[in-house]
């Protein structure tokens, strides 16, 4: 059955690149609108881009997605140009390795407010088109470094954790409203910022049930579902997408 998504507005944050930009081209190629919101604008004009070749509808707006002033702007200029907002992908992040002991508070600080607190502030202001509609999707996309922990990665995953509880919570609370909120823990996905950390890709590779890493693409498939009408009875859930690498409930 093809998943249309009946031309609703999707706005997938850092879509400039890897993950987000996979996000992006498959809510596209199931017929939503795509805002792309990335704080790189030449790689948001590029999935914009690639979007519209493909036959697909998007705009990039470039935007520090943990700036509640850039937020509010990209919001209007997205309703202003594609409509009220349906489904939100919360996927901008960073992920430093630091040492907890060298971990300055500065950068901590950095961490909480564009993982955390960038989804709540974007979660916040665009919700109320979803509930008005009486239909919406929220995924965040979360890490499974907070299933398994992760050395030298304190702030990011602890950044990761505390979407992990905002989703279950938000989950609760907004269950009867027609909007779900769920959660992707991507395992280990080949993208620009896993090519740029310390990891030994194609030796941790190895250590995989699957022997392989993963795809932006296999990502996207998941945030496709979970987008999809055929979810509507499902919230607060986490679907890891991991190859195998983490077997549970959490």
């Amino acid at each position: 059955m093809t998943r249309s998504l009946q031309g609703r507005v999707a706005v997938v944050t850092g879509a400039g690149s890897g993950i987000g930009r996979a996000i992006a081209s498959r809510l596209a190629e199931d017929t939503a609108r795509i805002a792309i919101w990335d704080i790189n604008g030449e790689g948001a004009e590029e999935t914009a881009r690639l979007i519209r070749d493909a036959g697909g509808t998007a705009i990039a707006v470039t935007a520090d997605c943990s700036d509640k002033a850039a937020i509010e702007a990209a919001a209007a200029r997205t309703r202003t140009e594609l409509g009220p907002i349906a489904i939100l992908v919360n996927n901008a992040g960073i992920a430093p390795f630091t040492r907890f002991l060298e971990t300055s508070d500065d950068e901590f600080d950095k961490v909480i407010r564009i993982n955390l607190r960038g989804p709540w502030l974007i979660t916040r202001h665009v919700l109320p088109d979803m509930i008005e509609a009486k239909w919406g999707r929220v995924i965040n996309i979360t890490s499974s470094s907070v299933q398994t922990g992760s050395p030298m990665q304190g702030a990011y995953v602890s950044s990761k954790g505390g979407l992990v509880g905002m989703t279950k919570a938000l989950a609760l609370e907004f269950a009867a409203s027609g909007v779900t909120f769920n959660m992707i823990p991507p395992g280990f996905v080949d993208t620009p910022m896993l090519r740029a950390s310390p990891v030994d890709i194609d030796t941790f590779a190895r250590t995989l049930p699957m022997k392989r890493v993963g795809t932006p693409e296999d990502i996207a498939a998941a945030a496709a579902y979970l987008a999809s009408e055929e979810a509507s009875y499902i919230t607060g859930q986490v679907i890891s997408t991991n190859g195998g690498r983490y077997m549970g409930s959490h």
